[in-house]
């Protein structure tokens, strides 16, 4: 079921997304060569406990997933896509990093996501990430009373052919409120005009993920949760929690 939220807890939901933003904030300033996925995870905890929030990734179990996740944080490298579980692994000159971090403040969800370089950036993963962004912000700016659920994922899809990107069908954004997970799924891929009509009180996280190597679909790891490319090509993955306003898209979990 659809929920519509009130003016008062889309409010309640932005105060969510400020420690959301926070604690991805932090974990990309310390993100460099020689740092561990665990060490991050760790500046992430400290951020959404100061906050008096919890997380809403530790200990969560879909269907899919073999254990619970154990991490505040997905810290996905390189060919991962998303669902990456934070490890001794250290950051290494030139890896792309995507971390995505939800929390839940005073019964409400904030979810998002950010990729970014380590140490010397290739030009290809500069491309890429600014294709994610540009994905996510052309589908943000759907977001409008009468607007349709497909839009969205038809300007996703359409921003990552025009490079060249390879998406995952199975995945994708969600409707968010009380939970972190909520009805509607949001498509990274769609038709314009059809779908669900965007009404004032949904808010969405809306989520592209891309891969470098043209390439649809995904592998499992051997762990269970982290998708990667099936190609070995890099991956990017940007998010957001957005309301649909009768004033247009408002972003809630934007710095």
């Amino acid at each position: 079921m659809v929920e519509i939220k009130t003016p008062a807890e889309i409010e309640a939901m932005a105060e969510a997304g400020k420690v959301v933003a926070a604690a991805l904030a932090a974990v990309g300033s310390h993100a460099a060569v020689g740092v561990s996925l665990r060490e991050l995870d760790e500046i992430a905890r400290t951020v959404i406990d100061g906050s008096g929030a919890t997380s809403a990734f530790l200990g969560y179990r879909p269907s899919f997933a073999p254990t619970p996740f154990p991490a505040v944080i997905c810290t996905s490298v390189n060919d991962a896509i998303v669902h990456g579980i934070p490890d001794g692994y250290r950051l290494r000159d030139g890896d792309l990093l995507s971390v995505d971090c939800g929390v839940l403040l005073d019964g409400w969800a904030g979810d998002a996501a950010v990729s970014l370089t380590v140490g010397r950036p290739r030009p290809a993963d500069l491309a890429l990430i600014a294709t994610a962004q540009a994905a996510l912000e052309a589908a943000i700016a759907l977001c409008v009373p009468g607007g349709r659920l497909g839009d969205l994922g038809h300007a996703i899809a359409r921003t990552g052919r025009a490079a060249g990107c390879g998406t995952i069908e199975e995945f994708g954004g969600h409707g968010i409120g009380r939970a972190m997970h909520e009805d509607p799924h949001v498509p990274n891929r769609g038709r314009p005009g059809r779908g669900l009509t965007l009404r004032p009180g949904l808010v969405l996280a809306i989520e592209p993920m891309f891969t470098a190597g043209g390439a649809d679909g995904h592998v499992t790891a051997a762990d269970g949760w982290t998708l990667c490319s099936t190609d070995g090509s890099r991956a990017a993955h940007v998010e957001h929690t957005v309301a649909v306003t009768d004033d247009g898209p408002r972003v809630l979990t934007r710095r």
